[in-house]
């Protein structure tokens, strides 16, 4: 929170929340024209502002979103350098990132080390950085924690009653035990640590280096449409953001999906394989054939909002040693010595994993394709083998 929000009573900050939503929502219904305008109008300001501060910019590219965002700075002649980190995207994105000259930065940490360490990233960003909190208690986080069992805020929180700090009940009664003596409840305590650590580790803090050894400030190609934490803080600072701390541009906050895609086909942009192909429905609507969004391959976050085949379904059909790899024994138990992974994790949370997906909506009695592996491709039929 900044100070000037800070100095706001409740109900004026009420107010300004609101009325800074109002504002997104009136740019998110803009016209797509208007959009890219305001858009490249974002980008010019930033760069120019950036040069009267002695920095210089680049783009942080990860998948489709950004691709199209460097290729549009690109198309208004900003050329500036492009980083990721790359090995933690698909392969087909990595790909994407070679032709168009990349340059590829090596991961802080590990993915095994940052689950061992610092736990699985599930449910959501926010939700997992709440239970993290619970799982980490210190005095300097006690009313923190209290917020997010009760929903009771102290000052920095205007001292709202009922606010959205209080984890949703569902999640509560699965992982907020550690607080049962404090706050007199009965809650229980996953047998995995949780913690929306890994992008830090992972992506940021190795961008955030580049960055100050190069004197640059990024460029994101983010959405307040995503919604979660990329939204308030979108909804919050706007596309240019000058903070104390950081400082970035968001080009495209005010887009919608729709929007993106429509662009990433006027500009011919490379779609990574995983996405498959841009499409138009009868209603005119833009999607993608393959996934709508993606992120490293030990990543939780939503799995449990999707219908399957969800993420790990596809990653068990592309590469089933990592699927097993990851599902099974990418950590260790520190109490038993047992091996474990995300499977202990979706058990936990009620999301299924182990059985074959494709059988798992089928009548029993009902024919079905797989009965008949003679009319199936040969991939399709070892794959379908157990």
């Amino acid at each position: 929170m900044d100070n000037e929000a800070a100095e706001l009573s409740t109900e004026e900050w009420k107010q300004r929340k609101k009325e800074k939503k109002a504002q997104m929502a009136a740019m998110q219904a803009l016209p797509y024209e208007v959009k890219i305008k305001r858009a490249e109008l974002r980008a010019r300001e930033y760069v120019e502002k950036l040069d009267d501060m002695g920095l210089k910019a680049h783009v942080s590219v990860g998948g489709l979103d950004s691709i199209t965002l460097l290729l549009f700075l690109r198309s208004i002649g900003i050329d500036v350098p492009a980083i990721s980190v790359s090995s933690l995207e698909d392969k087909s994105i990595q790909q994407i990132h070679r032709d168009l000259g990349v340059i590829r930065i090596a991961s802080g940490k590990p993915k095994v080390q940052i689950l061992q360490e610092y736990g699985f990233p599930v449910i959501s960003k926010k939700i997992a950085g709440r239970i993290d909190t619970l799982q980490n208690p210190t005095e300097k986080n006690k009313t923190v924690r209290h917020a997010i069992i009760t929903g009771e805020c102290g000052a920095q929180g205007h001292y709202a009653k009922n606010s959205r700090m209080k984890l949703p009940q569902k999640w509560l009664e699965l992982f907020a035990g550690y607080e049962n003596e404090n706050e007199g409840v009965n809650y229980k305590i996953a047998p995995f640590k949780v913690s929306n650590k890994c992008c830090l580790y992972m992506k940021e803090q190795p961008c955030d280096t580049w960055a100050k050894e190069h004197n640059s400030r990024p460029f994101l190609g983010l959405m307040a449409s995503e919604g979660g934490q990329r939204e308030e803080a979108l909804t919050e600072h706007g596309c240019n953001y000058f903070g104390k701390n950081v400082i970035r541009s968001a080009p495209f906050a005010p887009f919608l999906r729709q929007d993106l895609l429509q662009l990433a086909l006027d500009l011919q942009a490379p779609v990574p394989e995983i996405y498959g192909t841009i499409e138009r429905k009868e209603d005119g609507t833009l999607y993608t054939t393959g996934a709508q969004r993606t992120g490293c391959s030990m990543c939780g976050f939503g799995v449990h909002m999707e219908q399957r085949p969800h993420r790990f379904d596809k990653l068990r059909e592309r590469n089933s040693k990592e699927w097993e790899f990851w599902m099974y024994r990418c950590c260790k138990d520190l109490q038993t010595g047992e091996k474990y992974g995300w499977g202990r994790v979706l058990d936990y949370i009620g999301v299924p994993w182990e059985d074959d997906w494709r059988n798992s909506s089928e009548i029993k009695g009902q024919m079905s394709f797989w009965d008949f592996p003679e009319i199936l491709p040969e991939q399709q039929k070892g794959e379908h083998s157990v």
